[in-house]
């Protein structure tokens, strides 16, 4: 268990409705849900759900942190916002969701080989360099992500996509050199630091 992981446990150890409503966007709504499983009824997903959403708050309220915090169920929402649209109360429970999937990898509880969340990181990592996403580089770590032999197998069978995408300029080769970017990519850097900072100025204060 992460220091930081085993401080925010000491400080809410009564209660993890306050951690996540203390760390969590949004998460002060948690206790707002009545229960009506309309959110997972909506859901694309719903079969693919450790824990459906309103099972999540009631386990949330419920004191269940590790099982919360460990579970795939927050890393499987897709951000379609049919939750949101329909839930009689009105609860913003997509971006709940990604809260506390947020809040699950800066305690570093995220599954270990969770797609969603490996996929997320190879995406932000491609995007930060320059501003913009290079195709061709995120679809190279995303193929060899589980390893050599299954990168080659996916790229094999995705050939004729790959080549559909060249032929009409989707995909250049050339990207493998550096790739576009925006116009001030030094800019970008600065922000994104500043970005850091504040990030772990907040980290700390939780650590507190």
């Amino acid at each position: 268990m992460s220091d930081m992981n085993q401080n925010m446990l000491a400080k809410y150890r009564s209660s993890f409705l306050k951690e996540v409503e203390a760390n969590v966007e949004e998460g002060h709504m948690v206790k707002m849900c009545m229960q009506c499983g309309v959110c997972s009824g909506s859901c694309p997903m719903q079969n693919h759900w450790d824990h459906p959403p309103q099972e999540l708050f009631m386990m949330i309220r419920a004191n269940k942190r590790e099982e919360v915090l460990t579970s795939s169920s927050m890393w499987m929402c897709t951000s379609c916002y049919n939750c949101i649209a329909r839930c009689p109360r009105g609860l913003p429970i997509t971006h709940i969701m990604h809260g506390l999937a947020t809040y699950a990898k800066r305690l570093g509880k995220v599954p270990e080989g969770q797609p969603t969340a490996k996929f997320a990181q190879k995406m932000w990592d491609n995007l930060k360099q320059k501003g913009r996403t290079n195709e061709l580089k995120l679809g190279l770590a995303l193929y060899f992500m589980n390893g050599f032999g299954e990168g080659v197998k996916k790229a094999l069978s995705m050939q004729d996509v790959g080549l559909g995408m060249v032929k009409t300029g989707r995909l250049n080769p050339m990207e493998l050199l550096g790739g576009h970017g925006i116009k001030d990519v030094a800019g970008l850097q600065k922000m994104l630091a500043k970005a850091e900072a504040i990030e772990n100025q907040h980290i700390a204060e939780y650590k507190g």
